[in-house]
């Protein structure tokens, strides 16, 4: 119904605009009676085969929720009866910012994919934080955290800080985003000594606390070997628990959209279907370069429950979705959930 009824209904509405649209009729959905047990009932799926134990944590199935869907933590409690497994907020940074100028988030229909440079708006670390405080689900949450804009990379490392302070008490996870191409220079801390110290600071910030949480970084699909082989060293270096593969990418390679269109457009992140093989490509390298014990997210281009598998197989311990599920809807998390039943 979703594919056939609404998305033709959603995609003729601006993105941006029917992504708020959307969070305002999911709400009122959820205040309706009954309607949570009805949504777990479509789209929830629980079988001990999607168990996970990750980063010593359990989680009841292993598909998530891609940061940059639900920045400030507004639906955690009803995108949790859409049957995922984990719900990833953020980017979040230590003070609220608007993002960029709109437009700022463009469909590609022909190739299933998204472009966004929408610069880490969001409402700020506490507001995010205090609305977690005050949640019902006991879904498990990720923090993504990034800088703000107007913060220059010498700083940066304060900006993560903060996040992370005002995250520790509601988050499970940490996930610190350098990878974004939506904040001028921020890919810049992708580079190995700054990463190498920015992570190094952020895990001595954590083992000062009573019980540390695990830490991640995200990362860039346009890395090189060379620079992949730098993330490996400060993986291990730094010991990190995980590695989120991967962010959007500047590649534009290979597109079905007319070039006209893509220059009207302009610069941001693409998602989505075009992703999805350099995704599986620096998933599979890093499961091959890292140890174990370092864990994989394997998100880009996941479309369809095989897109999942081969992520799986490539070596992620979990994925994530966020273009496809706004290309296939929530249909998309349950089915997934199936064709690993199905696989076992």
């Amino acid at each position: 119904m979703y594919k056939s009824l609404l998305r033709p209904l959603l995609f003729q509405i601006d993105p941006e605009k029917i992504h708020t649209l959307s969070y305002s009729a999911i709400r009122t959905a959820f205040r309706l009676p009954f309607s949570s047990r009805i949504a777990d009932n479509i789209f929830c799926v629980k079988h001990a085969a999607l168990e996970r134990e990750v980063f010593g944590l359990k989680f009841p199935n292993p598909v998530g929720l891609a940061a940059g869907f639900d920045k400030n933590a507004q639906l955690v409690d009803e995108f949790s009866h859409f049957g995922f497994g984990f719900i990833e907020i953020g980017t979040v940074t230590p003070r609220p910012q608007p993002g960029n100028d709109k437009p700022r988030l463009f469909r590609l229909p022909a190739d299933q994919a998204i472009i966004n440079r929408m610069g880490f708006n969001n409402q700020g670390a506490e507001t995010a934080a205090h609305r977690l405080k005050y949640r019902k689900s006991s879904i498990i949450i990720g923090g993504n955290i990034g800088k703000n804009k107007d913060t220059p990379n010498e700083q940066a490392l304060s900006d993560y800080e903060k996040c992370f302070d005002a995250l520790y008490e509601v988050v499970d996870y940490f996930v610190v985003n350098v990878s974004s191409p939506n904040t001028p220079g921020l890919r810049e801390l992708q580079d190995k000594e700054p990463l190498q110290h920015l992570l190094a600071k952020l895990q001595e910030r954590n083992h000062a606390k009573r019980q540390p949480k695990p830490l991640l970084l995200k990362i860039a699909p346009d890395l090189t070997e060379s620079q992949l082989n730098d993330i490996v060293e400060i993986a291990i270096n730094t010991k990190l628990s995980g590695i989120i593969a991967t962010n959007t990418t500047i590649n534009r390679d290979g597109l079905e959209t007319h070039l006209s269109d893509l220059q009207e457009i302009g610069a941001g992140g693409l998602s989505g279907k075009p992703l999805k093989e350099r995704a599986t490509e620096v998933i599979r390298y890093l499961r091959a370069h890292l140890p174990e014990s370092i864990r994989i997210i394997g998100v880009g281009g996941i479309m369809t429950p095989e897109d999942a598998l081969e992520k799986l197989e490539a070596g992620a311990d979990l994925i994530q979705l966020y273009t496809g599920f706004v290309y296939e809807g929530p249909g998309l998390v349950r089915a997934i959930n199936k064709k690993i039943i199905a696989g076992k």
